[in-house]
């Protein structure tokens, strides 16, 4: 049977997903097969599987990691926030249904078996596999009917080291703290600890890394530099949302609207490389930057909710006179069906049933329906080749879809453009990962593209992870650890 090993860490966002992809990659290559598992996800960033489903978009990055092809089993479980105290529930790749606050505790516990019949099947594929937790173990008032972490690791009988985050403080106490708070059976689960994002000197830790192994018995396993390289990676935290950008003189502004339900906001990822551009997030409670360039709708899990926001924020007043100025505008999935002249939702699978007027920038029309539309594509749009991958549920039909923003290999077309060609809605995630296509967009605004392959420039940064992960962890060491993970209980 395959080694597995399981990184939990102190808190969200302690760089648990960037550690299993390095680790992916450094596992890669040195000859093993290894794959990802993460049990249960939460994350409005998600990827199209080659199955045909759907995944947490760091899952899919980790399976690039490991030269492997993304698969539903990666990720048996995804919650898809669309409201305050409501998530899409997806179940190997598929939509389930919809938690509530109320019952997530209760419908977790049961998806166990499922879970597990994942993890058996990456198990019977490979040499090793990496488990990513979510969140914290020290959540003990989450652990009852808990599948993301020690639910999962003492289910599966799989060893678990801690991954604890320096730059934020109190590292010491994390760790150790972890350990006070946990189950004593939890606690036995946990072989080790990873100390990340040190900046600066390590030998200054070395007493603090030594009381983490005294006070709590655990080995560690390295301290690991902050590497550069991990900005150059799709996100899949929200969080990253909440840090303003480095600002850069002398680039012509893309603005995008930080919606609540924001979805796949790592479409915008490849932008953010071009030297000519500075993409700039907007939060709520400021304006859209009159000298924008450019104004990007994203996806949303909830569109008639986030076009409410939209409009509650003045940001439709910005988006009218942006395209009275001339200004180019384009909407991504939720963000094209905004663009249109309404969203109707008869069968309520936002919420309650409801029709919306859109923003009337593109005569087009959609209708929202229970079928989610999940495929990976290949086409052509202004004349460049494009890739992606759609994941929405309903339909935009009108005569603006007769000027067509992409066609595509399967002979549909996709989207729709407005006569100008300044106005664009497409359902195609990913589509500024083609250089050509960014170069003719960045035209049509006077701007020349950088013709970079954002491809390989993901792919290199995973290699510099795997290569800082080789120096400063001992991967030897979580080898023989993950060997010792026993058949699941």
């Amino acid at each position: 049977m395959a080694a597995a090993l399981m990184l939990q860490g102190t808190g969200s966002d302690v760089g648990k997903s960037v550690l299993v992809a390095g680790l992916c990659r450094a596992l890669s290559n040195r000859g093993l097969c290894v794959l990802p598992f993460k049990p249960q996800n939460m994350s409005n960033n998600a990827a199209v599987t080659i199955d045909g489903g759907e995944i947490g978009r760091a899952q899919a990055l980790q399976a690039l990691a490991c030269r492997a092809e993304a698969h539903s089993d990666m990720n048996p479980v995804l919650l898809k926030p669309q409201a305050d105290r409501t998530s899409q529930l997806i179940v190997h790749g598929q939509v389930r249904g919809t938690l509530g606050s109320g019952n997530f505790r209760a419908a977790r516990g049961a998806l166990l078996d499922e879970v597990m019949a994942s993890y058996r099947r990456l198990r019977s594929r490979c040499d090793l596999v990496l488990v990513e937790g979510a969140g914290s173990p020290a959540e003990i008032n989450l652990r009852a009917g808990d599948i993301a972490n020690m639910g999962f690791a003492r289910a599966a009988n799989v060893p678990v080291l801690l991954v604890g985050d320096i730059d934020r403080g109190g590292v010491i106490a994390a760790i150790v703290g972890t350990q006070a708070v946990i189950d004593r059976d939890d606690a036995a689960m946990i072989k080790g600890f990873l100390i990340n994002k040190f900046r600066g000197d390590p030998a200054l830790f070395d007493d603090g890394y030594r009381a983490i192994e005294e006070r709590s018995g655990w080995r560690g396993m390295g301290v690991i530099p902050w590497i550069a390289a991990a900005r150059r990676l799709p996100s899949e935290d929200a969080v990253i949302l909440e840090r303003p950008a480095d600002p850069r003189e002398g680039r012509r502004i893309v603005a995008c609207p930080i919606l609540p339900r924001i979805s796949n906001f790592d479409d915008l990822d490849p932008l953010k490389h071009e030297p000519a551009i500075e993409v700039v997030m907007v939060p709520p409670g400021q304006p859209i930057p009159a000298e924008a360039a450019a104004i990007i709708l994203p996806g949303s899990k909830a569109t008639i909710a986030d076009l409410g926001a939209l409009r509650a924020e003045g940001w439709d007043i910005d988006i009218a006179a942006h395209h009275r100025r001339g200004g180019m505008i384009i909407g991504l999935c939720g963000g094209y069906q905004m663009l249109g002249r309404r969203i109707a939702d008869p069968d309520g699978i936002e919420g309650r049933p409801a029709t919306v007027d859109g923003l009337g920038l593109l005569d087009v029309e959609t209708r929202l329906a229970p079928h989610k539309t999940l495929r990976r594509v290949h086409g052509t749009a202004l004349g460049a080749p494009v890739e992606g991958y759609e994941m929405h549920m309903g339909e935009t039909t009108g005569s603006g879809t007769q000027r067509g923003f992409a066609m595509l290999n399967d002979g549909r077309a996709d989207g729709a453009v407005d006569a100008r060609g300044l106005v664009i809605g497409s359902y195609l995630h990913g589509l500024f990962g083609s250089a050509a296509l960014r170069q003719a967009l960045l035209a049509r605004i006077g701007l020349a593209g950088n013709g970079r392959d954002h491809a390989a420039d993901v792919d290199a940064a995973l290699d510099e992870i795997a290569d800082a992960m080789e120096r400063h962890v001992d991967i030897d060491a979580m080898i023989a650890l993950a060997r010792t993970a026993g058949p699941p209980a």
